[in-house]
C-alpha cells in the first residue's frame, strides 16, 4: 500500500525531479510576500518528488486563498497546470521502458493528485467552478496523463500487447495476475481510452482466435465434446467479463464466440451430430444444443428443420419396412414417446418444435397407404383381448390414449372401423343435401367386441339355460385341478364349448370335438390352440407341439398351475392371408367412392368449367386419404355417365358442371 508521510520521514518513491514553481512566479500585489510562494512551491515539489512536506496543509491551503483573493486565480491554475504537465513528460521514458508498471504509476499518480487538489481546493471551488470551459486540477490531472502517457504510441502498443498476450496465456490454460490485468484495463477505462486503444484490437483477436479454434476443432471431435467445448468457451468469456474486462466488452464478445464457434457450423454440427444424439438419446447434450442454438441467430429454424427432417427419416423407415410390420406399432409409440421427451425435456416445450414433430409424423405414417391403420387395429384388438393379463386397466388406458395418437396422424382411418356400413357417416358429411339414410351406430365396448365370426354351433343344456335368462353366454368356468384346487377361468364361447366337453369323458380327438361342438374347423383349430398350446395349458396336447394337427388327441390337464385364481386364456390370433389382405383393400376403396364422387361434385358445383388437371389437383387437396390418378379418372368417367358432369366438346381435357 502507498503511503505518503506528511511531516518529517524519508522519500517513499521518486518519480523525478519537477520544474520548480517559482519559475512560473507572477507579480502580485506589494503585501503579498516571497515566503507564501515559497511555501507553494516547496509543497509542489515535495507532493511530486515524493518527499514530506515542511508546511502544515491548512497554512498552504491559507496561502492558495490568499492567492486567489488578490485575483490572481487565472495565473495560479495556469501555471499549476504547466507544472503538472512538465512532471509528467519528464516521467514518459519510464513508462515506455516498463509499460506494465503503469498501472502502478498511474496509482501513484492518482494519489499525488488527491494531495495537490487537496491545496488548491479553494482555488478549485471559486475560480474553476464559475468557469465551466475550465476542467477541474483532478481532470486536469486525467487529461495531462492521458495526452502524454497512455496515448504515447510506443506506450500505448507495449501495454496492450502485453495485456493481449497474457489474456491469450489464460485462454491457454495457464494461469495469469488478473488482479494487474483489472488494474491495468480499469485505467484505460478511467482516461476514457478503452475502447479506441483496447477493445477493437482485443475483439479482432478474439475474432481471429476463436475462427481458427471452431474450424480445427470440429474436425477433431464429435458433436457432444465440441458442444461442451463451447459451453466451457462462453462460461470463460463471461467470467473474464467480470473479473477484469469492461462490462460494454460483454455483448460484443460473446456475439463473437457464438458466430466463431456456432454460427459458422451450424449445418456442420446438425448434419454430423444430431441424428446420433436422437439415436442414442442423450438428453443432456440435446438440452445443450438447443440451449445454444437459441443463441445465434437463425439457430432454432435450422435445428427445427432437421429435427423434423430426422423423424420423417427415422419414422419412414418404421412404417415402410414390411420386415417390421411385425413391431410397427410399438416402435411407432416407443418413437412417439422418446420424441414427446425430447420436446419436452430438451426443447423447453417449444410450440414449433411439438408441431413439427406432428406434421413428420403426419407425413411419414401415410407414406405406406393403409398398413399402419390395419396394424394399429390389430394391436388394439390384441390388448383388448389380453385385458387385466398384460397390463392393469390404468395402463391399458394409457396405452389406448397414446395409440389413439398415432392413429390420428392417419389420413386413410377406414381399416379401423367394425361396421361395414360405418362408410355411411363419412358420405353423409359430404353431401350438400339432407338424406334420408337410417344409420344405426353401436359402440363396441371391450367386452363386446367379436373374436370370431359369427356361426351355428351345439350349445349345451345349461350354456343354453344361461343364455335363455341372461342373454348371453357365460364369460367364465370354474374348474377343479388335483394340485391346485379350484379356479376360475375366463374364457370365449367357443373355449367354454370345449372346456365342458371334458365333463363327459378323459380324453378326444379334434374331430370329435368338432361334431360335438359344431364349431367351424378353423376356428375349432385356433380355438384347441389357446387352450393347449398357449401361456395356460389347461389341456394336454397329444403329440406336443405348437399347433393344432388332424389326428391330434386332448386331455384335461390335471397338474395345471397357475399363481392367480381368476385366469384369462386369450384366443389366438386368426393370421391375415394375403387375399384377404387384397380384398380388404378394395373393399376399402370401394368405400371410399362415396367420397371421392362427392368432392368431385363439390369442386364442380363451385367452378363450373374445370381442365382435368386442375380438378384432379383441387381432388388432392381436398381428400385426405391416397389415391390412384387411375382411380380419381374412372370415378369422373362414372359422374361423367351419370351425368353429373360433361366433357367440352372441343375441348376433351376440360369439364363443365350440369346443372
Amino acid at each position: 500500500m502507498f503511503i505518503y508521510q506528511i511531516t518529517g520521514g524519508s522519500k517513499v518513491c521518486g518519480v523525478g525531479a519537477t520544474p520548480s514553481l517559482v519559475h512560473y512566479r507572477p507579480k502580485l500585489a506589494e503585501n503579498y510576500t516571497e515566503d507564501t510562494w515559497l511555501k507553494l512551491r516547496d509543497a509542489v515539489g515535495a507532493i511530486q518528488n515524493s518527499t514530506s512536506i515542511k508546511y502544515n496543509l491548512e497554512e498552504l491551503y491559507q496561502a492558495v486563498e490568499n492567492l486567489c483573493s488578490y485575483k490572481v486565480s487565472p495565473t495560479l491554475y495556469k501555471q499549476l497546470r504547466q507544472v503538472c504537465e512538465d512532471h509528467v513528460q519528464a516521467q514518459i521514458h519510464q513508462f515506455r521502458e516498463y509499460p506494465f508498471f503503469c498501472t502502478q504509476h498511474y496509482l501513484i499518480f492518482l494519489f499525488l493528485q488527491i494531495m495537490i487538489r487537496s491545496i488548491f481546493l479553494f482555488l478549485d471551488r471559486t475560480y474553476v467552478l464559475q468557469n465551466s470551459l475550465l476542467p477541474s486540477i483532478w481532470d486536469t490531472g486525467l487529461e495531462l496523463f492521458r495526452t502524454h502517457i497512455v496515448s504515447d504510441s510506443a506506450v500505448q502498443k507495449r501495454t496492450v500487447e502485453g495485456i493481449l498476450e497474457q489474456i491469450e496465456l489464460e485462454r491457454n490454460g495457464e494461469t495469469v495476475d488478473r488482479s494487474l490485468l483489472r488494474s491495468l484495463l480499469g485505467m484505460l477505462s478511467d482516461l476514457q481510452v478503452y475502447k479506441d486503444s483496447f477493445e477493437e484490437r482485443f475483439l479482432t483477436e478474439t475474432n481471429r482466435l476463436y475462427a481458427a479454434e471452431g474450424q480445427r476443432l470440429m474436425q477433431e471431435r464429435d458433436v457432444p465434446e465440441y458442444l461442451h467445448h463451447v459451453s466451457r468457451r462462453l462460461e470463460e468469456e463471461n467470467d473474464r467479463i467480470v473479473s477484469y474486462l469492461d462490462q460494454s466488452t460483454q455483448k460484443p464478445l460473446i456475439s463473437c464466440v457464438e458466430k466463431q464457434l456456432l454460427g459458422e457450423h451450424m449445418t456442420a454440427i446438425l448434419q454430423k451430430g444430431l441424428s446420433t444424439l436422437l439415436d442414442e438419446n442423450r438428453v443432456t447434450e440435446l438440452a445443450l444444443l438447443y440451449q445454444l442454438f437459441s443463441k445465434v441467430k437463425g439457430g432454432l429454424p435450422t435445428l427445427l428443420q432437421f429435427w423434423r427432417d430426422y423423424i420423417k427419416s427415422f419414422g419412414g423407415e418404421i412404417v415402410c419396412t414390411p420386415e417390421k410390420d411385425k413391431d410397427m406399432v410399438q416402435e411407432l409409440l416407443d418413437f412417439k414417446d422418446k420424441m414427446d421427451n425430447v420436446a419436452q425435456t430438451c426443447f423447453a416445450r417449444n410450440e414449433s418444435f411439438i408441431n413439427a414433430m406432428k406434421e413428420a409424423f403426419e407425413t411419414f405414417i401415410n407414406k405406406r397407404p393403409n398398413k399402419p391403420a390395419e396394424l394399429i387395429a390389430k394391436y388394439v384388438d390384441s390388448k383388448l383381448r389380453a385385458g387385466n393379463k398384460e397390463a392393469t386397466e390404468e395402463e391399458l388406458e394409457r396405452i389406448l390414449d397414446k395409440i389413439m395418437i398415432i392413429f390420428r396422424f392417419i389420413h386413410g382411418q377406414l381399416h379401423f372401423c367394425v361396421c361395414d356400413k360405418c362408410i355411411c357417416q363419412t358420405y353423409m358429411q359430404n353431401q350438400s343435401e339432407p338424406s334420408n339414410i337410417e344409420l344405426t351406430v353401436n359402440i363396441l365396448t371391450m367386452g363386446y367386441w367379436p373374436s370370431y365370426t359369427p356361426m351355428e354351433v351345439h350349445l349345451p343344456p345349461e350354456v343354453s339355460f344361461f343364455y335363455f335368462w341372461y342373454g348371453k353366454t357365460p364369460g367364465g368356468v370354474q374348474a377343479y385341478f388335483i394340485l391346485q384346487g379350484k379356479k376360475e377361468l375366463q374364457v370365449s364361447l367357443f373355449q367354454t364349448l370345449v372346456l365342458l366337453m371334458f365333463n363327459e369323458g378323459e380324453e378326444f380327438s379334434m374331430e370329435e370335438i368338432r361334431t360335438a361342438t359344431g364349431i367351424e374347423e378353423g376356428e375349432l383349430r385356433r380355438t384347441l390352440q389357446s387352450l393347449a398350446c398357449g401361456k395356460a395349458r389347461v389341456l394336454n396336447k397329444n403329440p406336443r407341439g405348437k399347433d393344432v394337427e388332424d389326428g391330434d388327441r386332448f386331455n384335461f390337464n390335471n397338474d395345471f398351475k397357475h399363481k392367480l385364481f381368476r385366469i384369462k386364456i386369450n384366443q389366438i390370433q386368426m393370421k391375415e392371408t394375403v387375399e384377404e389382405q387384397v380384398s380388404t383393400t378394395e373393399r376399402v376403396f370401394q368405400d371410399r367412392q362415396y367420397q371421392i364422387d362427392a368432392a368431385v361434385v363439390r369442386i364442380m358445383k363451385m367452378r363450373k368449367t374445370l381442365s382435368h388437371n386442375l380438378l384432379v389437383s383441387e381432388l388432392y387437396n381436398q381428400l385426405k386419404f391416397p389415391v390412384k390418378p387411375g382411380d380419381l379418372k374412372k370415378r369422373i368417367e362414372s359422374l361423367i355417365d351419370r351425368d353429373y358432369m360433361e366433357r367440352d366438346k372441343e375441348t376433351p381435357n376440360q369439364y363443365h358442371y350440369v346443372a
